[in-house]
């Protein structure tokens, strides 16, 4: 079994880069932590992080990795996912990506403490995605492409389609501006929704604003502030696409404390549709995506390739627009 040593010295770094590198530390440059994770996998080296067992040489348990643990999109997600892994008589632990080279997430990755992880975190890349993937180890990753290896099965949602049809609804409805509240730059997801909107924008021979394109963190607070910003520009468009719900609800309360009424003054459309969207005021309108279904297809996915069944290697959904009261 090759040992850490014989990694550092096929990839000829010192072996105290080769751990650093293996553990996911940042401060390990790109070039150098590619470089040792191919030589991991050539070497087929694993560090055994769990006792495991012996005679079936498995663990019994699937982690699900989400870059948040408290946002409720992740709710109808887990529970989908949990479904089938109790049914199968399996564990399952749900973590964080938050963190460094120490974090659980990264442990569950790189060592041999489960027998498969379902990622949904955009702060982890892909190049370190492709280095943990192995024979017998499936990584499903939730909301990216990430090619390259077998064992890892991509599944989406049509997000590009679903930010089209957003915006294209609200300028259908006779607004003649959107703004477009994102999420974090380094999310596959909010990209993705923001092409959408620049293709509506292009199709309906609208020129996007820079000023109307603001970063909401996929956050609450996020949303409050960003909307805050486009009220102190001093020129409201008359419409605001926000890329998640969390950040429509921080935008509707920026919105009323500044007297701006929802939708006769500024129509606003979400996207997620999580449980509360009905209940607020006005009731959301938003892009639904199947959350409790893309969860449990995930772990159906794991399970078939545990099994030893070949799959795809992407899956894809689609949204669906969900009119309620805060478009007219």
């Amino acid at each position: 079994m090759a040992t850490i040593k014989d990694v550092a010295k096929r990839a000829g770094v010192a072996v105290s880069t080769a751990s650093y590198a293996l553990s996911g530390n940042k401060k390990i440059s790109r070039a150098t932590s590619e470089k040792v994770l191919a030589a991991a996998k050539e070497l087929n080296y694993r560090k055994n992080g769990m006792a495991m067992d012996l005679k079936k040489n498995k663990t019994k348990t699937i982690a699900l990795i989400l870059s948040d643990l408290t946002g409720p999109f992740y709710s109808e997600l887990i529970r989908g996912v949990q479904e089938l892994v109790l049914e199968k008589g399996y564990d399952l632990i749900v973590c964080s990506s938050y963190g460094d080279e120490s974090s659980t997430a990264v442990k569950f990755l790189r060592e041999t403490r489960t027998d498969g992880v379902i990622l949904l975190a955009h702060n982890i890349e892909n190049s370190f995605i492709q280095g943990s993937a192995r024979e017998g180890f499936p990584i499903i990753v939730l909301d990216r492409y990430v090619t390259g290896d077998p064992n890892i099965i991509s599944i989406n949602v049509n997000n590009v389609n679903g930010g089209f049809k957003a915006t294209d609804y609200l300028l259908r409805q006779g607004k003649k501006s959107v703004a477009f509240i994102s999420g974090p730059s380094n999310s596959v997801d909010s990209q993705d929704r923001l092409a959408g909107y620049l293709d509506a924008l292009k199709h309906h021979g609208l020129t996007p604003f820079s000023k109307w394109i603001l970063n909401g963190k996929f956050t609450q607070e996020g949303g409050y502030q960003a909307t805050k910003m486009l009220i102190h520009q001093g020129e409201m468009p008359e419409s605001i696409f926000f890329a998640n719900d969390e950040m429509a609800i921080g935008g509707l309360e920026a919105l009323k404390e500044n007297g701006i009424r929802v939708p006769d003054d500024v129509a606003i459309i979400g996207f997620d549709d999580i449980q509360l969207a009905p209940y607020l005021s006005p009731p959301l309108t938003t892009m639904r995506q199947p959350k409790y279904e893309i969860g449990k297809l995930a772990s159906h996915v794991i399970f078939q390739v545990l099994e030893g069944v070949r799959v795809k290697e992407n899956y894809s959904f689609d949204t669906q627009l969900i009119e309620r009261e805060s478009v007219k």
